[in-house]
């Protein structure tokens, strides 16, 4: 038997195991997987060094406007490589409808974006920011796309949704087997507190973290799993900021409701005194919900590793630090003002497998499982992604788990003028990575074809072994016999 390419002597990781093996590639995916290969028209050496499925980036903000028109700085040719320098072989970012549009042309302009430009496949995530009952009526047709995932708001005045408009969006997703995603955090708190940060003339960058105050996050969380299980649906909360959050999340999954959490790096290796950085340095660390303290960043870790978190993402979203990003209403600007985001999608695995990996505090599997398997099974795309088996495509990550590099913005490979983790020392990172059994990756040397990526049409949310007790005013045995969900 001959292969396309085999990857010897190295050491497998998925998510649930660690073994010896050679992997044999054949048409873009796997074909074989034993002790020993035979010939190949490639050979990549793997020797003391870990074989993981690729990386699946499920949160990052490309080519997308913000809510009021702004640009972020990597498009999909940017982002992609970026996101391959940091161990990704596909990426799911958004597709974010604007008021007035459907939901074919938004989807439209995001392929009209990404198609010929990613180097790696993609996905969307679908924004809703305008559910009229005209776009709640064309849902089933982004379904009918491949795209099974949605995310609303919670928050901004432009994209926040009230609880009727929620509850709809999750009634749809329900009957179609769709999951939504959602950023949770009380707009009316966070209103209340900036304008009266504002009004008392606190208006640099620092005072974004007492303008988000963790409440706001504790009780939107509450509230967004309270209208999920009331029309029994699926419910993703994104960037998770607090112990409160996470421990709602844990409470949801531990009833058996279908509740998922993600937090991200910045939570875990960064504070809110980065905000309080000299003149305008402040600004580059503004992201919602805003950076938190060290006691925070324990909690999380501890919600990591008891498995809270069912994925680990960047929530890339690059805006540089000019006139073109953060600094667009000029270095006076109140933290209201500034473009909230910041960039990290080629240090998500980097940063996890160092403090994570190395640092004692998860396993290799556990690795896996946050930064791709999970991600995968979620958003419907195992057993095709995510994971090391017989037929799944070729998107393999090796990495040399002993490799020492200091992180500056210039080896991001983003479009972007900073990185928020500017010269911290990380062990272990991605020396070559696969896209569907194409090199995108080598030896450190990006090495991808242009425009290599494919739209990956995904399935829908398994939700086996999933169901806390439903809601009796909607279950027809309780409700004297009224049909509230089809």
């Amino acid at each position: 038997m001959s292969f396309d390419t085999v990857i010897r002597g190295g050491t497998l990781v998925t998510a649930s195991e660690r073994f010896r093996a050679d992997i044999g590639i054949r048409d873009g995916r796997i074909a074989a997987l034993a002790e020993s290969l035979g010939p190949a028209d490639r050979v990549i050496d793997a020797a003391g060094r870990l074989v993981m499925p690729g990386g699946i980036e499920a949160h990052c903000h490309i080519a997308q406007e913000s809510a009021n028109g702004m640009m972020t700085a990597d498009d999909y040719r940017s982002g992609s490589v970026s996101a391959v320098h940091g161990g990704n072989s596909c990426i799911v970012p958004f597709a974010a409808q604007r008021k007035g549009m459907g939901v074919a042309e938004t989807l439209d302009l995001y392929d009209s974006r990404a198609a010929g430009r990613s180097v790696i496949d993609w996905s969307y995530h679908l924004i809703i920011s305008d559910p009229t009952e005209a776009v709640l009526a064309e849902l089933p047709t982004a379904f009918a796309r491949g795209v099974t995932s949605f995310k609303v708001f919670m928050t901004y005045p432009l994209m926040k949704l009230d609880d009727a408009q929620f509850l709809e969006i999750l009634a749809v997703a329900r009957a179609h087997g769709a999951l939504t995603m959602v950023h949770a955090e009380n707009d009316g708190m966070i209103a209340f507190m900036s304008e009266r940060l504002l009004a008392g003339g606190h208006t640099a960058p620092r005072y974004h973290a007492p303008s988000h105050p963790a409440l706001a996050e504790e009780e939107a969380v509450h509230r967004a799993i309270s209208l999920a299980r009331l029309v029994d649906a699926p419910l993703m909360i994104v960037h998770v900021s607090t112990p409160e959050g996470a421990a709602l999340v844990q409470k949801a999954r531990l009833a058996g409701a279908p509740v998922f959490g993600e937090t991200c790096p910045q939570y875990l290796f960064l504070t809110r005194e980065d905000l309080d950085r000299p003149g305008t340095e402040g600004a580059k660390y503004i992201c919602s919900p805003p950076l938190r303290d060290a006691a925070t960043q324990d909690a999380l870790w501890r919600h990591l590793q008891a498995g809270t978190f069912t994925v680990f993402s960047s929530d890339h979203a690059p805006y540089r630090h000019d006139e073109t990003g953060k600094l667009k209403h000029g270095p006076e600007a109140s933290f209201r003002q500034i473009a909230n985001g910041m960039p990290g999608i080629a240090l998500r695995l980097p940063l996890l497998f160092s403090e994570g990996v190395n640092g004692g505090r998860i396993t290799p599997e556990q690795f896996v499982a946050l930064s791709s398997t999970n991600a995968a099974r979620l958003y419907g795309m195992l057993p095709r992604k995510g994971t090391l088996a017989i037929g799944a495509d070729a998107d393999i990550a090796v990495w040399d788990p002993a490799l020492t590099r200091r992180v500056a913005a210039a080896d991001q490979h983003d479009a972007m003028d900073y990185t928020p983790f500017e010269g911290r020392a990380l062990t272990g990172w991605p020396v070559t990575v696969l896209s569907r059994g194409v090199p995108v990756l080598e030896d450190g040397a990006f090495c991808a074809p242009e425009g290599h990526g494919r739209f990956v049409a995904r399935d829908r949310l398994d939700l086996t072994g999933l169901g806390a007790p439903r809601a009796p005013e909607v279950d027809p045995a309780s409700n004297f016999g009224a049909e509230i969900l089809r």
